[in-house]
């Protein structure tokens, strides 16, 4: 019986190893925020004179910087203390939503260096010139970022609805059907920055990065399996199992914005009826306040408001929202078995009177019996995660996984 095998590749040579060896040991001293040789040799397993010869490599390549002494207390001389460099790759994410963009830059430690963000109503406008925008404000953070000796060396999206192969699929509260969003930003940004090298842009979908972001940089602790949810305009999703973030066979994981509550419900921008987010997103939270739904965010910061002075009305629009939620983690949870579930965007400062709906739900209808009133699992996502920031993060973790090509982009 023949059986199909997976081709192994090519075997590894000197240049290979050491090739990976040098993320190695870069990922073991940005891990550690700042190590001596000896310390990141007895993290990786690799003897100290390997370890020397690597790190010498990565400071000569400006990926580690070094400063200082450390002292153990034993024999020998003293350690210098190595850190990620504060200069040089840098990563930038893009986040374009329904009504403003939002651009960071983080360092090779991880550290937002730059943030800029412009409130605008994307909804029913060319994409074209959306993505012009949202290019304009990247080249003013790419400035920023050269002000402050980063190099970024690549560009990471963040979009709302069904991205794939960097096009935007769908994106029904934008209005977007089909839109190279990659090619067109690209275009955009070079001519907006027409005297420097071209940056290669990638993609994904907001959520997804959103959910990188409170894996890396939230406040999880052990927690590596967790379902992430964000409010805004629209509702979107994505899971993390073990550590790892399950795309589908497609990409298109994570849609729960558009699981069905009620079929006869309020026809959806997708074109159905009934969806999670004409129940527990922005726009329909706001209306059922008596707030303008053309107010954005200062309408969700007028709605926190209300709901915080005790006004009936808010609270139970929140507490309705709150309900249809949970309805739908619950099942989420079924099928998942998460440790979590982390609510982001609009939904963190809105906890407090989304909870009182949602965990009621979650612990009548997970089947586990793990998810008891207060528990706990559902919780706020931290103010360190957000879907810009995971974009950025994102191409951190490529030059972490090959400082050598980065070593190679910059000198070509």
């Amino acid at each position: 019986m023949t059986k199909n095998l997976t081709p192994l590749g090519p075997k590894a040579g000197k240049d290979t190893v050491r090739r990976h060896n040098l993320s190695l040991v870069l990922r073991a001293v940005r891990e550690q925020g700042e190590a001596t040789r000896a310390g990141v040799a007895g993290r990786v397993g690799l003897t100290r004179a390997a370890v020397s010869s690597l790190v010498e490599q990565l400071l000569e390549s400006g990926f580690l910087a070094e400063s200082g002494k450390t002292f153990s207390g034993q024999a020998g001389r003293p350690g210098t203390v190595l850190k990620p460099a504060r200069t040089g790759p840098a990563g930038i994410g893009v986040e374009i939503n329904v009504d403003y963009v939002s651009v960071c830059v983080v360092d090779l430690a991880g550290t937002g260096r730059v943030r800029l963000t412009e409130h605008l109503d994307n909804r029913g406008a060319p994409p074209g010139g959306v993505l012009a925008r949202a290019a304009r404000v990247a080249a003013s953070a790419l400035e920023s970022a050269g002000e402050q000796g980063l190099r970024p060396v690549g560009v990471q999206l963040a979009l709302p609805g069904l991205v794939s192969g960097g096009t935007v699929r769908q994106a029904p509260n934008l209005g977007w059907n089909r839109v190279a969003a990659e090619g067109l930003f690209a275009q955009a940004l070079s001519a907006a920055r027409p005297d420097h090298r071209p940056l290669p842009v990638s993609s994904d979908n907001e959520a997804n990065l959103a959910a990188l972001a409170e894996l890396w940089f939230g406040g999880l602790g052990a927690i590596r399996s967790f379902l992430y949810v964000t409010g805004e305009v629209g509702v979107g999703g994505a899971l993390v199992l073990d550590g790892e973030l399950l795309r589908g066979a497609h990409g298109f994981a994570g849609e729960i914005g558009h699981v069905l509550v009620d079929p006869a419900g309020p026809e959806c921008r997708c074109g159905s009826r009934g969806c999670l987010e004409q129940y527990a997103g922005q726009s329909a939270l706001l209306r059922a306040a008596g707030i303008d739904e053309g107010a954005g965010n200062s309408g969700v910061a007028e709605l926190e408001r209300r709901a915080r002075s005790g006004d009936g009305r808010a609270v139970a629009a929140i507490g309705e929202a709150g309900l249809m939620l949970g309805r739908v983690l619950s099942g989420a949870v079924n099928l998942f078995d998460p440790d979590a579930v982390v609510l982001g965007g609009i939904y963190r400062g809105l906890m407090p009177w989304l909870a009182p709906g949602a965990d009621p739900e979650l612990t009548g209808r997970v089947v586990s019996g793990l998810w008891p009133h207060g528990s706990g699992r559902l919780r706020a996502s931290s103010v360190s995660g957000d879907a810009a920031r995971g974009a950025a993060a994102l191409i951190i973790q490529e030059v972490l996984a090959d400082p050598v090509a980065h070593t190679e982009q910059a000198a070509g």
